[in-house]
């Protein structure tokens, strides 16, 4: 994570944008008498959401969590993924 002032933010927002798209990481525009502000890339800011939606049921989370537990165990097993028919 970066932390980069506003002012130089502002001077340089295509290479902030840039860098956090290259490094999927975030940086953190720190403001003087307002409250800071984060730059990320879309895909890091889609993951997130992804996993608050996710882990936002508690039955879900707790799916999910057994299944890691399952995984790490060696209970796994790998299966072949169903390609779609051309078209669908």
């Amino acid at each position: 994570m970066r932390i980069v002032n506003f002012s130089d933010a502002r001077n340089n927002l295509r290479a902030v944008i840039d860098q956090v798209v290259e490094d999927a990481d975030v940086t953190v525009i720190a403001r003087r008498d307002a409250q800071d502000a984060v730059v990320m890339s879309f895909d890091h800011y889609s993951s997130l959401m992804e996993t608050v939606h996710l882990l936002g049921s508690p039955a879900n989370a707790a799916h999910l969590a057994r299944s890691i537990a399952q995984a790490r165990a060696g209970k796994a097993q790998p299966r072949e993924l169903i390609e779609p028919a051309a078209g669908e």
